[in-house]
């Protein structure tokens, strides 16, 4: 079952570009990752998904059910996490986790209790006083105390120290093994490598490709390290060159015959080619994209 479908959902705000025929499909119980630059259109899917925002056209239905005509029973059983969470000011946390919970119409008070534990948030401090990161923790506990079976979170990490970020993450891979499906944008890469199972790449409110982490990382693509080179090579297919001292690094999508005959007119005392890493990878996607 897919727990988010799209089909050609396009947003305008104007003439300016939101996003653009997003075709997309997320699994139930599927760990996922929304991958862009900031302004790619991660949160403006995410707000039509959640009819906080209304499509200009195209199709989205989330548990199945259209995200224009039922959008209220969509948001019940989800949990949403704003890149920038606002909450009414003079409130005290533990008031905040509440209200949160009587939306819902849930007693949520022992879970509330165990992830501000977890995750160290007074909640006897008022909003107001609170740092970016523990703001971010209140936004956390509200969008994952009452359990829901999907969670959509964007930019959830921004904020927290990498402490408070691994035990975000423990949290959500622990739902997650209970059957809760985690939608998450994220422009870290390393993050998306570690704990989603499926990804999307989006740029300039496009998709450009949508699979799991595991089949985007076999691009064909190899990393290709040069030592004690005197100038930077010229060399078809070469992605993302960088020269630093004496040491030429790039990515190459071509055929190795090629390569090889490049390298063996250059001048070079070591070479070392392997497998890059994910975030090469993706930035291999963004590249291409624009040639």
């Amino acid at each position: 079952m897919n727990v988010i479908e799209t089909k050609d959902l396009t947003k305008f705000y104007g003439s300016s570009r939101g996003i653009v025929d997003v075709t997309l499909s997320v699994n139930e119980g599927d760990f996922f990752g929304f991958i862009g630059p900031n302004g790619a259109g991660k949160s403006t899917l995410i707000r039509t998904l959640l009819g906080l925002i209304s499509k200009s056209k195209g199709e989205a239905y989330v548990f199945g059910k259209d995200i224009t005509k039922e959008k209220t029973q969509i948001l019940r059983e989800v949990g949403y996490l704003p890149s920038e969470a606002a909450f009414y000011s003079g409130m005290k946390v533990c008031d905040i986790l509440e209200l949160s919970a009587k939306m819902r119409d849930k007693d949520c008070r022992e879970e509330a209790k165990r992830l501000c534990e977890r995750l160290e948030l007074d909640t006897a401090k008022k909003i107001e006083s609170l740092s970016l990161g523990n703001r971010k923790k209140v936004g956390i506990v509200c969008a994952l105390q009452h359990k829901p079976k999907l969670y959509i979170l964007d930019e959830p990490t921004s904020g927290l120290d990498p402490l408070m970020q691994k035990e975000f993450y423990t949290i959500l891979k622990e739902r997650n093994d209970e059957g809760a499906t985690v939608f998450l944008s994220s422009h870290v890469l390393s993050e998306i490598g570690r704990y989603c199972k499926s990804a999307a790449v989006i740029r300039e409110g496009r998709i450009l490709v949508s699979d799991s982490v595991e089949k985007l990382g076999h691009t064909g693509v190899k990393k290709v390290t040069l030592r004690g080179v005197k100038c930077i090579p010229d060399i078809s297919d070469a992605k993302d060159m960088r020269f630093e001292n004496d040491t030429v690094h790039f990515l190459y999508s071509g055929k190795a015959t090629e390569l090889t005959k490049k390298l063996a007119d250059l001048d070079f005392e070591d070479i070392s080619i392997c497998d890059p890493e994910l975030d090469e990878v993706f930035m291999h996607y963004y590249s291409k994209e624009e040639n």
